[in-house]
């Protein structure tokens, strides 16, 4: 998942489009995460598939000895989460990371000293899902067209799922089947 999301719908709207009750002391309100600050996410796991429940951003695997390991479990491939240590004992805790966008930064030079950041959303801003992964102590993909010009310094993407693969990605399908992310997105710069 992206550094930066956006979630700006009411709760009532979450519980709508995902068909599952709000079940959190965590209000749920329209905001911008950014992930190193570690926010209380809506979240919808595989364990509970009807409940929208907030967590926390940053995957602690429970064989970390404090939550300083947040700072890089902040994203994943799905290329390589069988692979890496902090990920691959929890492929089958799989969670859905509810936003209605995220923001990118294009670079403008070789460097990365300039920068425009775009806002990406779907078609009218409707809401849509991150694969996730969860601890009790969510991959990005390689990037499409659009996202391979705008997040152009590493080329990738969150794994955004439509509303036909969020159940596939909750019963724990290969994580083969999600790595190629065919989806329609708009960008819009952030001015």
């Amino acid at each position: 998942m992206c550094y930066y999301s956006i979630q700006s719908k009411d709760a009532l709207s979450l519980a709508k489009r995902f068909k599952a009750k709000i079940n959190t002391s965590e209000p749920i309100q329209s905001n911008e995460f950014i992930g190193f600050t570690f926010p209380k996410t809506p979240i919808i796991t595989n364990k509970l598939p009807e409940q929208i429940q907030a967590y926390q951003w940053g995957l602690i695997p429970n064989w970390a000895k404090d939550k300083s390991i947040q700072a890089y479990t902040l994203n994943a491939k799905i290329e390589t989460l069988t692979e890496k240590p902090s990920f691959k004992n929890n492929i089958e805790n799989r969670c859905l990371v509810i936003v209605d966008g995220f923001k990118e930064w294009q670079w403008l030079d070789s460097k990365g000293k300039k920068k425009q950041p775009f806002k990406i959303t779907l078609p009218n801003e409707e809401l849509f899902a991150f694969a996730g992964l969860y601890s009790t102590w969510t991959d990005t993909t390689v990037a499409n067209e659009l996202m391979s010009t705008i997040h152009n310094s590493k080329k990738r993407m969150p794994v955004i799922l439509t509303p036909q693969n969020e159940q596939l990605w909750l019963q724990g399908h290969s994580l083969s089947a999600f790595e190629n992310c065919n989806i329609d997105l708009e960008a819009s710069p952030i001015l």
